[in-house]
């Protein structure tokens, strides 16, 4: 099996390990973050069975034709459910947009949930593929639940509360993405120099990202050279994203990285990141001990939901006609 190229963790460790072992992890955790700004996680506990039945659903779902994906886009939303189409979304700051179409699913609500007039609901090609909602929503509920052992190892780390993380995310907008990335030569030109996904930052939380069917995933490292990260069958790739950032004040920096299709490829890659948010009106200010006179306050206070809206609208997923988050 391929060696991974860069540090890896073993969530069990914190879950199952005495104190020595939970001190271990988490200081394995946080200098990973740190340094490299992403990570490999071990023995997680993700439902194996509804990766693999979500992977299956969406190599049927992109192989639909697109009159019908398009059907579940919904660009007053800002796209955050449902269908996106290939030539829309593009990094900050790109002219062109990437190679890719993705599919968002969020939490399940019950219609009496005190959080279902405030959180978009699922659109569902029930009618088409009745197995994509069981084995999605199975998968977005696993996911969530690693997310939130991964948040109370992190917020001991920075010495937070250790449920600093999960009151910040109780209600938030986090999303599971179902993307498709065609080979290059077969898929709709988006424009001159695209790539499956331009260099770009997340703008969430943390991300979470189970092995992708192909390789094509890079960092750039703090040493401002490109590494690629291995797809290793079993181990969940971790990042932090630009709202970690500034709850950290920029001593734990969002990490650029790319997805590029390797020379010659011919095969589709597919690939489910688990992008969690904080609730909307959470105000990202950095954390108690994050500002000094030798860090002096790098960004003003913004709300959870005005930061994802400013960012939509520069990614081209949104457009000013107002809701989401």
């Amino acid at each position: 099996m391929a060696e991974q190229t860069i540090p890896v963790v073993d969530l069990a460790r914190f879950v199952s390990g005495d104190a020595a072992d939970q001190r271990a992890f988490v200081a394995a955790l946080g200098r990973a973050i740190t340094e490299w700004g992403f990570v490999a996680v071990e023995r997680h506990g993700l439902d194996r069975r509804a990766l693999e039945e979500t992977f299956a659903a969406i190599r049927t779902l992109f192989a639909l034709p697109d009159e019908i994906k398009r059907r579940y886009e919904d660009p007053a939303g800002g796209r955050q459910r449902g269908y996106t189409s290939f030539g829309r979304e593009r990094a900050k700051d790109r002219d062109v947009a990437d190679i890719k179409e993705f599919w968002h699913v969020g939490p399940e609500l019950p219609a009496d949930h005190p959080l279902a007039g405030r959180i978009q609901g699922n659109r569902w090609p029930d009618e088409e593929l009745p197995a994509l909602r069981p084995a999605a929503t199975r998968l977005w509920t696993s996911m969530h639940g690693v997310a939130a052992v991964l948040l109370r190892a992190l917020a001991r780390f920075l010495g937070a509360e250790e449920d600093a993380f999960l009151r910040m995310t109780d209600g938030g907008n986090t999303i599971l993405r179902l993307i498709h990335y065609p080979p290059p030569h077969a898929a709709e030109p988006v424009g001159e120099g695209a790539v499956w996904a331009a260099a770009h930052e997340d703008i969430n939380l943390i991300t979470l990202l189970p092995e992708a069917t192909e390789p094509g995933l890079e960092l750039l490292h703090r040493d401002g050279t490109w590494l690629p990260i291995v797809p290793i069958p079993g181990q969940l790739i971790a990042d932090t994203g630009d709202m970690f950032q500034r709850l950290t004040n920029g001593a734990i920096p969002s990490t650029t990285h790319r997805v590029l299709a390797p020379p010659g490829a011919r095969s589709h890659r597919y690939s489910m990141p688990f992008f969690v948010h904080p609730a909307p009106e959470q105000v990202l200010a950095p954390l108690p001990g994050f500002v000094t006179a030798e860090r002096p306050r790098r960004w003003p206070d913004v709300t959870a939901g005005g930061y994802l809206r400013e960012r939509l609208l520069d990614n081209g997923v949104a457009h000013d006609g107002r809701p989401a988050p």
